[in-house]
């Protein structure tokens, strides 16, 4: 394992129904291609030194002699690779033959036997097979002066991590012997299967597989039988797949009729990590008396560097990155803030609210959903007051966009300049106005938030506000400005995620509005708080102040949702984005975020109610509670070394 990542394979050997010398050499063959992946544990289907569908002939003694044989030769094999492989064998001990998986590793052997025997519809295991009974195991003699201790539901040590096996039918069973593996400590679940192939079956397998990686916090691999396996009732065309918490990783293309491999990077820190932070996991094991295994974590092994070359890195994580649901994911997240608005409304028994409309992507996704409450509530947009104030650094383009949108949706539209006020209040406090320093940015930031309560005070309205997550993390907000709302509609939504958003929004809009969406979605981020240039565009650009929010984005995820030390973001970091920043960039603006998140805690700590809507979010009253007051230092020195690590 290197640098909490382990690079496993799902393996689908050629095979050939009882040629036992066939079918090893294909086996080894496999092996050898994945040990020029550096692949470190890979598993191949369910009976594979012999074939799945040998049927009598597993009661011969030349098959079974064969077979024996067969697994010596691997174990011989495994001498000269540091690898671990998983294969299966057909084993009798104790006057029973028994369906196994064995797990080899430099030299050793150890056996689990198939926890459930199927004896239904297509399968009629029970005719050749025998369960092993819980608790038991048996010593196995195998000649050569090998020996394997047989046992079922049981885990392994393995390039520094647990793992367990099962096999087939135990995941289709109400409680798959994986529950249990999991639960003593396995992060790595592999299942040696012969499913056959029926209509709808292999979405539902896909589908089980990823459900049981997600319910047990941990990455499952799947190899079934494949290409050579006897057509005489059942077909088979081998599935290789591999899931990490809930996400398949890699699947092997079907009906290609040939060998198939995949092969994946799985995070064991960040299994680790959402064991850590779900505390239902171990008081599963504690109420189900599971005893832990004795490495509860695993060796991260941070002496290596991952390459990671089997693993996606989404650049924008909290992005939906499957095009085929994006209108669904779309449509959940805004119906998440629009219910949460709408509840809130009708809670207080409001028909009105004050939104202030800047023509950025903020204020603008806040208006479509107050737009989409109301609409909802039956009340009239009329209701909505939204008001746009120009000040010092207002350009034409953002005051433009925000007037057509308001008219364009129907919402009570006004226009409040605050540069009078402004500068009324510079004379009162003594600021020169030349000074474009945080007073003349924060005066017109207060300024603005004086206005929208005060009218939300005259309309019997509330304010909504507009700030969205990742404002919050770097803490770029006014305290007391435009930190501060009745209700924030945005915090639960990143600043990539508000783009995608109101992209979404734009391909559902009509025409005039739609042209208005999108010169918002490319129009640069800023708070508009210095004046404009000779040309009337923009000078104060957010992200060459505070730094790209697509980087801080990425960096705030992997904070938040795993805990992940500054050095492991900065390696997937690049992975994901080093073909758009320089590795200088990622580092000089990881130390930003580090310095800016710690420093601006204190505006989270009364940051107003607002919907979560993804896996994190910076609530203080449910999902982070930091003390304002905690130190950076381990963390900025960190991120500071940083540029002198290698590749």
């Amino acid at each position: 394992m290197k640098e909490g990542f382990l690079r496993i394979a799902s393996a689908v050997p050629a095979v050939n129904v009882a040629d036992v010398d066939y079918n090893v050499e294909h086996i080894i063959s496999m092996l050898r291609r994945l040990e020029a992946e550096d692949v470190e544990i890979a598993v191949m289907p369910e009976l594979g030194v012999t074939g799945y569908t040998c049927g009598d002939l597993f009661h011969t003694s030349t098959l079974l002699d064969a077979a024996r044989m067969g697994l010596l030769r691997l174990v011989d094999y495994s001498r000269s690779t540091l690898m671990d492989f998983i294969v299966g064998v057909p084993v009798v001990a104790s006057g029973a033959l028994y369906n196994c998986a064995a797990f080899i590793s430099q030299g050793t052997v150890a056996l689990t036997a198939k926890s459930y025997i199927p004896n239904y519809n297509e399968f009629y295991e029970r005719r050749w097979w025998r369960p092993l009974p819980k608790g038991q195991s048996i010593d196995v003699a195998l000649g050569d002066g090998v020996t394997a201790l047989l046992s079922s539901e049981s885990t392994y040590l393995s390039h520094g991590t647990v793992v367990g096996i099962e096999i087939c039918e135990d995941l289709w069973s109400p409680v798959p012997p994986s529950c249990a593996m999991a639960l003593k400590g396995a992060r790595v679940i592999f299942n040696l299967s012969a499913s056959d192939d029926l209509i709808g079956k292999y979405d539902y397998l896909r589908d089980l597989v990823v459900q049981q990686s997600a319910r047990l916090v941990a990455a499952y691999a799947y190899s079934s039988a494949g290409w050579g396996e006897s057509s005489t009732d059942l077909t088979f065309d081998g599935k290789a797949l591999i899931a990490e918490n809930g996400r398949l990783l890699a699947e092997a293309p079907r009906w290609s009729g040939d060998e198939k491999v995949v092969i994946a990077d799985v995070d064991i820190e960040a299994i680790d990590r959402g064991r850590l932070h779900n505390m239902t996991f171990t008081d599963c094991a504690d109420r189900l008396g599971v005893e832990r295994c004795e490495s509860s974590f695993a060796d991260y092994n941070y002496d290596c560097i991952a390459d990671l070359k089997y693993r996606e890195v989404a650049a924008r994580p909290f992005v939906p990155a499957d095009g085929k649901i994006v209108d669904a994911r779309c449509e959940e997240i805004v119906n998440i803030q629009v219910a949460a608005l709408a509840r809130r409304l009708a809670a207080i028994h409001c028909n009105n609210l004050t939104v202030g409309i800047s023509g950025g992507l903020d204020s603008t996704l806040a208006l479509l959903v107050a737009v989409k409450a109301f609409d909802r509530l039956g009340i009239d947009r009329k209701g909505i007051t939204g008001i746009t104030m120009p000040g010092f650094g207002t350009t034409k383009r953002t005051h433009s966009n925000a007037v057509l949108l308001m008219e364009r949706l129907g919402v009570t539209s006004r226009e409040i300049s605050i540069a009078a006020a402004v500068n009324r209040h510079f004379e009162d406090i003594g600021h020169d106005p030349a000074v474009h320093d945080v007073t003349y940015e924060n005066s017109q930031a207060r300024e603005r938030t004086q206005i929208l309560m005060d009218v939300a005070n005259q309309t019997g309205g509330i304010v909504l506000g507009t700030g969205d997550l990742s404002e919050l993390a770097l803490g770029w907000a006014t305290y007391n400005g435009d930190h501060m709302s009745m209700y924030g509609v945005n915090a639960g939504v990143p600043k990539t995620l508000v783009r995608y958003l109101v992209e979404w929004f734009a391909s559902h809009a009509e025409d005039d509005v739609r042209e208005a969406l999108l010169d918002i979605c490319a129009t640069p981020i800023s708070p508009e708080l210095i004046p404009a240039d000779e040309h009337g565009n923009i000078t104060q650009k957010t992200e060459d102040l505070v730094g790209p929010y697509e980087l801080h984005d990425f960096v705030l995820y992997y904070v938040l949702r795993y805990g992940f030390r500054p050095r492991r973001i900065y390696r997937l970091a690049l992975k994901a984005l080093g073909s758009a920043y320089p590795r200088e960039e990622i580092v000089k603006w990881m130390q930003v975020f580090y310095r800016r998140f710690f420093s601006q805690q204190f505006k989270r700590s009364c940051m107003p109610d607002g919907p979560k809507v993804g896996s994190v979010c910076l609530s203080p009253r449910g999902d982070w509670r930091m003390p304002s007051d905690a130190s950076v230092a381990l963390w900025r020195e960190e991120a500071a070394a940083l540029n002198g690590l290698s590749d």
